[in-house]
C-alpha cells in the first residue's frame, strides 16, 4: 500500500508539473529522471532523488588491497587511482587496505610479519594503517599516503617529510605504528586481505562492490573512471560525462 501511496504521489507531482510548463524541459516525462542536469531543467530534482535514485544512486564501493613498497602498487596509485579520486569520490567510495602478500604469525601477545620486499615494507604498512585508523577523513589521509607512495626515502622519513604537505598528526601516527595498538590495527589489514574470496593472488587487487575479476582488474588499472562510471546506477556526474 505505501509504495503505491508513494507512485501516485510521484505521478501526481509530474502531471502538475506537466500542466504548469517549463521553459527549459523539452524532453518527455519518461526521460526526466535519467539525468541530474535535466531533472533539474525540468524542475523534478527533488521528487527523481526522493522516489527514483534512492536505491540506485548508491556509491560505488572500491577497495584496493595493496603493499606500501610494491613497485605496481605504487604505479596504480600515483598514476591511476589518486589522479582521478577527488572527481569520483561523489559516487565512489574507497578504502585502502595496506597489506598485500605479507604473512603473520602470532608470537606471544603480538603480531610478527614478514612482508614481500622487506622490513621497511611493514613498516610503511603499519604507519599507512595507522594513518588511516587516527586521521579516519581519506581527503586528509589519501594525499599523505599518496605522498609517502610517490618518495624514494624509507617509510618513515618519507612519512615526516610528507606531514610537512599534508598536515596529519605524524607523531601520534609514528607512535601508533610502534604501538600494540599499531600490531593490532595490520593484524586487522591482514585479517580483511586474507578473507579475499576468491584469494588475492597478487597485488594491487581491486574488488568493486565486494567483487574481484580478471576484468575489473584490468579496467581499473587501464581506466578507473570508465569502470567506476559504467558500475554507477545512478544520474552520472560530469566527470563521467
Amino acid at each position: 500500500m505505501a509504495t503505491t501511496m508513494t507512485a501516485l504521489v510521484f505521478v501526481a507531482t509530474f502531471l502538475v508539473i506537466l500542466v504548469q510548463g517549463t521553459h527549459h524541459c523539452n524532453v518527455p516525462s519518461r526521460f526526466w529522471c535519467d539525468d541530474e542536469e535535466i531533472a533539474t531543467s525540468c524542475g523534478v530534482l527533488q521528487q527523481c532523488q526522493e522516489f527514483e535514485w534512492t536505491e540506485t544512486n548508491k556509491k560505488v564501493e572500491f577497495v584496493l588491497y595493496y603493499e606500501s613498497l610494491c613497485p605496481d602498487c605504487k604505479d596504480f596509485i600515483n598514476g591511476m587511482l589518486y589522479p582521478h579520486y577527488a572527481n569520483l569520490s561523489s559516487i565512489m567510495n574507497l578504502t585502502l587496505v595496506p597489506y598485500g602478500n605479507a604473512l603473520e604469525r602470532k608470537v606471544g601477545d603480538k603480531w610478527v610479519f614478514q612482508c614481500q620486499h622487506g622490513e621497511q615494507e611493514c613498516i610503511g604498512n603499519v604507519i599507512e594503517t595507522c594513518a588511516i585508523a587516527i586521521v579516519k577523513d581519506i581527503t586528509k589521509y589519501f594525499p599523505f599516503i599518496h605522498c609517502m607512495e610517490q618518495s624514494e626515502l624509507n617509510p618513515e622519513e618519507a612519512a615526516k617529510k610528507c606531514s610537512t604537505s599534508f598536515p596529519v598528526p605524524i607523531a601520534d601516527i609514528l607512535k601508533c605504528s610502534k604501538s600494540e595498538y599499531g600490531n593490532k590495527l595490520e593484524h586487522e589489514m591482514a585479517v580483511k586481505t586474507d578473507a579475499l574470496q576468491p584469494p588475492h593472488k597478487y597485488v594491487p587487487w581491486v574488488t568493486v562492490n565486494g567483487v574481484h575479476t580478471a576484468a575489473i582488474e584490468s579496467e581499473a588499472e587501464k581506466d578507473i573512471v570508465k569502470l567506476v562510471c559504467d558500475t554507477y546506477k545512478g544520474p552520472k556526474p560530469p566527470v563521467c560525462k
